[in-house]
């Protein structure tokens, strides 16, 4: 009987120091910071926060409710063989500085993350150049080929946006690395929390609940605009708001589309803000167990149809599997799902390639 009790005494410390060990971790800079003071009472304040979390416009199961967890766990151990790229991606390097003045130019980095230049500003949307989508550097790693640039290949920065706080939109070793080039922040609401843990002044974040705008200068504004997904860094959610923005730039329209389930909010956004010149929207990370928070391929060009945009360009996708589906099926079932009809274009740059608007667009299937 001692015997039992040294065992079970001995197990009971084990986990103790385990969550110990798991909490002093949550403390560390990667995790940020929750909102509190002044800005937890405008979080609080939200028509989108209720009962101690934001919430979506439409009900949203994060995990639709018949999903096995089990099931789940056999199909993280079951990937397809290509779930990752074989063999490295193509990608350009682009002399960021030298992108034209007199055009629109979209450089994109694989994922979520790509640059704006127009007239002389320069937009840069939830950069993640660490190599890695989450907390630790040995999972969620960048595909090879894929992590060719840098915090170091960014020009100075008139306006970074942060669309929710996900460690595959928000990377605490990028934004910490461009922190003294970039001049100013716009995010959803709580998410500067984070960014204020991380040096950087309040003064230079303006923090949006969905709807607000703010103008940036002239011929320069970004609202926030309803997505369908949720947020978190930790073990809680919902305590940051999650968005996607409307911005208008050099009397161009442009959605940056950030997270989103597909939903009747896209119609919405294109009867109030559209039509679009530009639509960057997810198309990959999907999954069965997880439909309404990120969109199905066959689902975008509904979105970009609802949006009323003139070009779509497809994101979420070609540099980290976060998801069970192999690498190139999203856009695989993307560009079979448009419809010739269709007075939208679809544009599918290499990362790194510029997109210029009012010019010839790339349409190369390179992932073929």
């Amino acid at each position: 009987m001692n015997r039992l009790k040294r065992i079970m005494l001995i197990v009971l410390a084990v986990l103790v120091l385990l969550a110990l060990g798991v909490w002093l971790f949550m403390q560390s800079a990667v995790f940020g910071s929750a909102p509190a003071a002044g800005r937890l009472q405008r979080v609080q304040a939200s028509k989108n926060f209720r009962d101690g979390s934001f919430v979506n416009v439409e009900p949203t199961d994060v995990m639709r409710r018949e999903a096995s967890y089990w099931a789940m766990l056999g199909d993280n151990f079951n990937k397809p063989a290509d779930v990752e790229p074989k063999q490295p991606l193509p990608a350009v390097k682009t002399d960021l500085a030298q992108l034209p003045d007199g055009k629109t130019s979209i450089v994109w980095f694989g994922h979520s993350s790509y640059l704006i230049k127009s007239g002389k500003t320069t937009v840069l949307v939830d950069p993640v150049f660490s190599g890695h989508a989450s907390p630790v550097s040995f999972f969620g790693k960048a595909f090879p080929g894929t992590n060719v640039y840098s915090a170091a290949d960014m020009p100075p920065i008139d306006l970074l946006i942060i669309t929710h706080d996900h460690y595959d939109h928000l990377d605490y070793e990028t934004v910490l690395a461009l922190r003294d080039k970039v001049k100013r922040v716009v995010t959803s609401l709580g998410v500067g929390a984070h960014l204020e843990r991380w040096g950087y002044d309040p003064t230079r974040i303006t923090e949006l609940d969905w709807d607000e705008s703010v103008d940036l200068s002239e011929g320069f504004s970004a609202t926030a605009v309803p997505a369908r997904h949720f947020s978190g860094r930790g073990i809680k959610r919902g305590q940051t708001l999650w968005s996607a923005f409307v911005l208008d730039l050099n009397g161009q329209r442009l959605f940056l589309g950030g997270d989103s389930g597909y939903g009747p909010h896209f119609a919405q956004i294109g009867q109030e803000h559209g039509p679009f010149d530009l639509a960057l929207l997810e198309c990959g990370q999907y999954g069965r167990d997880w439909p309404s928070i990120h969109m199905f391929p066959e689902e975008v060009p509904q979105a970009a149809r609802d949006l009323r945009t003139r070009v779509l360009m497809p994101v979420h996708w070609a540099k980290f599997a976060l998801a069970f589906h192999p690498w190139h099926e999203p856009i695989q079932r993307l560009t079979k799902a448009m419809i010739p009809a269709d007075s939208i274009l679809l544009t599918t740059p290499k990362i790194g390639e510029p997109v210029v608007l009012s010019k010839t667009l790339p349409t190369g299937k390179w992932w073929e």
